[in-house]
């Protein structure tokens, strides 16, 4: 039974603490959809993805105006597309088809976003995988809500850095090409290591190929609800602060669970996960970086950071599984730099540099999120950056990705404007070291030792 306490405190969330469903994300399987012939894989795409998907946003505002819990984004994911037009693409230019296909169906049904338009290359790439990898500029610059992702490294097969030196040229083309809005298109990209098959966020989600045909997963956020928490246990111990910090994820999954069973038994389709993530928005009090200040940081950066980081994460991990039994995708603490107000001072005020960044990087949520780079950056220097994030979360048997931005024609101290839940971010620097050499050896870092566990 829900008490009225219980009622009372989730509105208060609500309306004063930025609690909110961040996403209901409906995965849509497209196996059924492979065909030799293109036009006919396209158009069974599209049949798919409107007919399984078409109620998704109507539902979704039903679930808010019922319980007065805001939805901010409706989404879907798709299994990834260098598996279903591998058949059928035989160049870059046919996979950009798909791309537009997605785009439209994503209109069509009314979502903010679609997912999927996706790599699994961890080990290898076959022809149709480096013919999607090589299609991701043209195909972001050519759509509006795609999002793309390549997963180039796990625990138990190593690091492909063939695919890692490609990531970088291709990033840097996607820069290119979408340059009249601030490269825009590269913050719908993220490369990752040990990526997981039910992740509801965007750019990074796909329906996985070990996932039913359709199934609802729900992400939910709420770091101001985590902060105000916090301000009224201030100066307490270790031991208070982390009880207090499980307390209010355990009601802020409650939330989610309600959603995603509700939305699971209006549309017909599975429930699969809730994804319990503290996802920063640009709005004042939604910041992941206050929270570890409200535990005792004068900027996120600091001395102590990374140890205050792991802390939160932890708590909020173990909060949320008491409160749903599927607590799956990414769950724990975004730090992403655009869509963080906190982090932004941080950056700004030069407390966070991304070599701090990457050291959080071992204990977050995710990696190197939405982070702005000078547009003069070399393609080799980015594959770098992501070997080193692929090796963390290689060697550490957990997620990490990344999602930089080199922005064309901006420098070390510009400010980037995204627009939306995207922000705004300070251009930072990047060691201007070459790693040339060896970005450009051939073949894949091995995995390590402890992954040799059958």
């Amino acid at each position: 039974m829900i008490s009225n306490w219980e009622v009372i405190e989730t509105n208060h969330m609500i309306e004063k603490e930025n609690l909110d469903v961040r996403t209901i994300t409906i995965g849509i399987s497209l196996l059924d959809c492979i065909d030799s012939d293109l036009d006919k894989c396209n158009e069974k795409i599209y049949n798919k993805i409107t007919t399984v998907a078409k109620d998704l946003v109507k539902v979704g505002q039903e679930i808010e105006k019922d319980y007065c819990i805001p939805i901010v984004n409706k989404r879907i994911s798709v299994t990834p597309i260098a598996l279903v037009g591998g058949a059928a693409c035989k160049t870059p230019e046919d996979f950009v088809t798909i791309a537009k296909t997605l785009d439209r169906a994503a209109h069509t049904v009314g979502v903010n976003f679609i997912g999927g338009y996706s790599a699994l290359v961890s080990k290898g790439m076959t022809p149709a995988e480096e013919n999607l990898i090589r299609s991701i500029p043209q195909a972001l610059a050519s759509t509006e809500l795609v999002c793309s992702s390549v997963n180039v490294g796990s625990t138990k097969t190593g690091i492909n850095m063939d695919a890692v030196r490609l990531i970088g040229e291709m990033i840097k083309e996607t820069a290119e090409l979408t340059k009249e809005n601030d490269s825009l298109g590269c913050a719908k990209f993220v490369v990752f290591c040990n990526a997981p098959d039910d992740n509801p966020f965007m750019a990074g989600a796909f329906h996985g190929v070990t996932e039913a045909d359709a199934i609802i997963n729900v992400g939910v956020s709420g770091p101001g609800v985590v902060k105000t928490a916090l301000e009224k246990v201030r100066g307490e111990s270790f031991e208070v602060l982390c009880e207090t910090i499980k307390k209010t994820a355990f009601k802020v999954t409650r939330v989610g669970q309600l959603v995603a069973k509700e939305a699971s038994a209006k549309l017909g389709i599975p429930f699969g996960i809730i994804d319990l993530s503290l996802a920063p928005t640009p709005a004042v009090g939604d910041s992941v970086a206050d929270i570890l200040c409200e535990i005792g940081l004068e900027y996120a950066g600091a001395p102590g950071t990374t140890a205050a980081l792991a802390l939160l994460n932890d708590q909020v991990k173990k909060g949320g599984i008491m409160a749903s039994s599927y607590v799956g995708g990414l769950s724990g603490a975004f730090i992403p730099v655009s869509e963080d107000q906190g982090m932004i001072d941080a950056v700004v005020a030069g407390a966070l540099t991304l070599e701090k960044l990457e050291a959080m990087t071992c204990v977050c949520s995710v990696g190197l999120d939405m982070i702005a780079i000078p547009g003069d950056t070399k393609a080799t220097t980015i594959s770098g950056i992501i070997a080193d994030e692929m090796a963390i979360g290689m060697i550490n048997q957990k997620t990490t990705a990344v999602r930089v931005i080199p922005v064309v024609g901006k420098g070390v101290g510009e400010v980037v404007e995204f627009g939306g839940l995207l922000g705004y971010a300070p251009v930072m620097p990047v060691n201007p070291f070459s790693c040339d050499d060896f970005v450009n050896r051939k073949g894949r870092i091995p995995a390590p030792v402890h992954s040799f566990k059958n």
